[in-house]
């Protein structure tokens, strides 16, 4: 008797042992991966890293209370106490839970998808639902971003499904100019050559050499030349401007000339 009663002591002793030894187990090997997939990460931006290192410590911390419920749940199982009447409280517990943070829920792992793949960061120009702003802000829950105009609109990380990112690759900054057809085109295209080579010293965010493209239109009054030069995410309209303003300046002192509005009045005679 005395044995047996030797044998349940230890029993109680060592098993809750093994449990928790188990539980730091399990949870030293899921920490070990996460960190590793951080590392692989192919983003080795600070601010990608740090969001990751977020999202990293929130999984952690999950997996870590799921952890020490099944082994406090094993533990008293050991001391004969009924584990099922728990469970079955705590799955009516979490099923209420859940259907009151559902929305909460689908934010939070909308907003780890954001920040594990990389779709946007902070400073990023994207486009939602036709508004399209800078992004101020990324968060577990809400994501926010700012117009050029200062409005900020705050969004829901599970309605961030239909997503533009202008940030990604180079803009395409796109000029066109209307000569008129009293110029030679060969006489046209050798002025306006003679101005790209100047140009192309000075052109801010550029990522290559602005071109000819072409004769992108004939119009009634004037022959639309078009020129492009790829630039950084986002530049292309502050370079679109600039290249506007040099071309009409340098075309009027080549004596190239530049078609515009023009009302004829005819006197007729009685």
């Amino acid at each position: 008797m005395k044995l047996l009663n030797l044998e349940f002591d230890l029993k109680l002793i060592i098993l809750p042992i093994i449990y928790i030894s188990l539980g730091i187990i399990i949870f030293e090997i899921i920490k070990n991966i996460l960190s590793k997939i951080i590392k692989l990460s192919p983003n080795n931006k600070n601010s990608h890293n740090q969001r990751l290192k977020t999202v990293n410590i929130l999984i952690l911390n999950i997996i870590k209370y799921i952890i020490c419920i099944f082994v406090i749940l094993a533990i008293l199982s050991t001391f004969g106490v009924n584990v099922r009447s728990i469970l079955a409280g705590l799955g009516i517990g979490t099923a209420i839970i859940g259907l009151a943070f559902q929305d909460l829920a689908k934010d939070i792992i909308a907003g780890i998808f954001i920040i594990s793949e990389d779709q946007y960061e902070v400073g990023q120009t994207i486009e939602v639902d036709g508004f399209m702003g800078e992004v101020i802000f990324v968060g577990l829950k809400t994501t926010r971003i700012k117009d050029f105009k200062g409005a900020v609109k705050i969004i829901s990380n599970r309605n961030m499904d239909k997503i533009i990112n202008y940030s990604l690759n180079n803009s395409l900054a796109l000029i066109d100019l209307n000569i008129s057809y009293d110029n030679s085109p060969l006489e046209v295209e050798k002025v306006l050559e003679k101005i790209i080579t100047d140009v192309n010293k000075n052109i801010k965010y550029a990522k290559g050499d602005l071109h000819i493209i072409g004769v992108n239109a004939l119009e009634d009054s004037s022959v639309v030349y078009r020129l492009g030069v790829e630039v950084v995410p986002m530049k292309n309209f502050e370079v679109e401007r600039y290249l506007k303003k040099e071309f009409l300046t340098r075309l009027l002192k080549s004596n190239i000339k530049i078609p515009y509005p023009q009302i004829e009045v005819h006197n007729g005679k009685k």
